[in-house]
């Protein structure tokens, strides 16, 4: 469960930026999370719980979780198509000469303080 580490590290990081903005308390935290990430959001809302009481600045912060869609562009014809449902294949062409565009993110994108 890697899940586990990745909130260590956020945690940190919140209270890094935090600490450098003076802020007392910080009210929620969104990540951006990539669709084949391989990062399960029920595992991380888990460990976010246990690790935001170890903080006073973050006792009642928020997880917000956006889920970025997976999408692969083809070299062969240009085009791009959802990973997921297609894998590494392309629908359009049937090349296999493709790479993930999106989807594999793992971002902090937002700290609101309160």
């Amino acid at each position: 469960m890697h899940e586990l580490g990745l909130v260590t590290h956020v945690v940190r990081a919140v209270e890094e930026i935090a600490e450098e903005n003076q802020l007392s308390k910080v009210a929620s935290v969104t990540l951006e999370i990539g669709e084949v990430s391989g990062i399960v959001p029920n595992y991380l809302t888990d460990a976010w719980v246990y690790f935001r009481k170890r903080t006073d600045i973050m006792q009642q912060a928020d997880l917000i979780i956006e889920m970025l869609p997976a999408v692969t562009f083809c070299e062969s014809c240009e085009q791009t198509y959802p990973t997921v449902e297609h894998g590494k294949i392309c629908p359009h062409c049937g090349s296999n000469t493709t790479y993930l565009l999106t989807g594999n993110e793992f971002i902090i994108k937002e700290i609101e303080a309160c």
